[in-house]
């Protein structure tokens, strides 16, 4: 927890009490006072659970990219397993889709490239 949101709202809560006496006297400047520190507790307390929810996020975010990057080599090792796996089972069909990505492949790259249109100006 936040030093901000433990200062903030004891200044919420000291200024919710002045202004409550300064309702009692009708003293107007205690009032205002009052309302003026709550509302600066309210902000101070709000600021301080904005940085606890970014130091959590932030943790967090630490946290899945260790994970992902302690269990990467085992994903890959995996996923190379059940690929081989998958091509021992069917060579045929695993043939005809390299074959077909190689296919694709090529026509992507023996395409023109595009054009703009041509601007005609008439100068006149």
């Amino acid at each position: 927890m936040d030093a901000d949101r433990i200062i903030g709202s004891a200044k919420e809560m000291a200024g919710g009490v002045e202004g409550t006496v300064g309702e009692m006297t009708e003293d107007a400047k205690t009032q205002a006072s009052g309302k003026a520190r709550e509302a600066a507790g309210t902000v101070q307390n709000l600021y301080g659970q904005a940085k606890d929810a970014v130091r959590d996020a932030t943790d967090t975010a630490a946290s899945y990219a260790k994970d992902a990057y302690e269990n990467s080599g085992e994903t890959f090792r995996d996923g190379s397993k059940a690929i081989a796996q998958k091509v021992q089972d069917n060579p045929l069909g695993a043939l005809l889709v390299a074959g077909g990505i190689g296919f694709a492949l090529a026509l992507l790259m023996s395409r023109p490239a595009r054009r703009p249109p041509p601007r005609w100006r008439y100068y006149g």
